[in-house]
């Protein structure tokens, strides 16, 4: 499907050329609208991808959003152009953070839910770099302000990413436990992590040791699931445990049969 990594450093940046997002893919529902979720794909793909797998769910009360990354210079890639929610550098959740880039897309997602309507409750997930993005909004969510400290303006209800990682780890704890309102918000929020055994690209010992760092910051209502011989891809049964897992958190009216 698409390639991941964790992220890198923009530390020696001051200035960066204005983020161009690409188009925008939506998956209306195709019954009573209870939910919309922002799915966010991996690295070098795109919305549209993505919405086909979405579109194709027993999921009709949800309305998926699929937003394109911007193109940009990626160093995993020896500063090769390709869509990307962030700049990445090593395959490790341990690797430097560019929270500048990471921040440009959590805006643009949280932009993306804050037009839904009131009544509506609203998600992110992803797959690979797009779930990494998906924890990241998690987190700023959960703290109440972006990394660069301004406010963040949804309240998410539930978040999933498969095949990814957990940026910005090393803060993770110390930032909940700095308010009783982060401490409430990861303790409340949703969150399903479902990695393959057999991930060569992000390997699975990395989605695992994320997991197990936002269940010690707090994540109470966090489920990890693994797949044995899945790799970097996703396959029927993992969406059908997103399926299940969505209707359940959600309260969703019910599968389609």
């Amino acid at each position: 499907m698409s390639y991941g990594s964790s992220s890198l450093a923009s530390g020696a940046r001051t200035t960066r050329r204005p983020v161009e997002f690409g188009r925008t893919h939506v998956v209306r529902p195709k019954g009573r609208h209870q939910v919309t979720i922002v799915w966010l794909h991996g690295l070098g793909d795109n919305g549209s991808s993505w919405s086909q797998i979405l579109e194709t769910l027993p999921l009709p009360n949800i309305k998926w959003i699929c937003p394109t990354a911007p193109t940009r210079p990626v160093a995993v890639f020896g500063g090769f152009p390709c869509t990307a929610w962030f700049d990445v550098g090593e395959l490790s959740e341990e690797g430097p953070d560019d929270v500048e880039g990471m921040d440009a897309s959590a805006a643009h997602i949280a932009n993306l839910l804050s037009t839904e309507p009131v009544d509506i409750k609203v998600g992110v997930g992803g797959f690979s770099m797009g779930a990494a993005m998906a924890l990241y909004s998690a987190a700023c969510c959960t703290y109440g302000r972006f990394g660069n400290g301004n406010p963040y303006p949804v309240n998410i209800s539930a978040v999933v990413g498969l095949s990814g990682w957990l940026p910005c780890s090393r803060s993770l704890r110390s930032k909940v436990e700095s308010s009783q309102d982060a401490i409430r918000r990861a303790a409340s929020l949703p969150v399903l992590m479902c990695h393959g055994r057999g991930d060569d690209v992000v390997l699975y010992k990395h989605g695992e040791k994320s997991a197990e760092i936002l269940r010690s910051s707090g994540y109470r209502n966090l489920t990890f699931k693994p797949y044995n011989g899945l790799g970097h891809y996703t396959v029927p049964q993992e969406m059908d445990d997103v399926c299940k897992w969505f209707t359940a958190w959600l309260g969703l009216d019910g599968c389609r049969s």
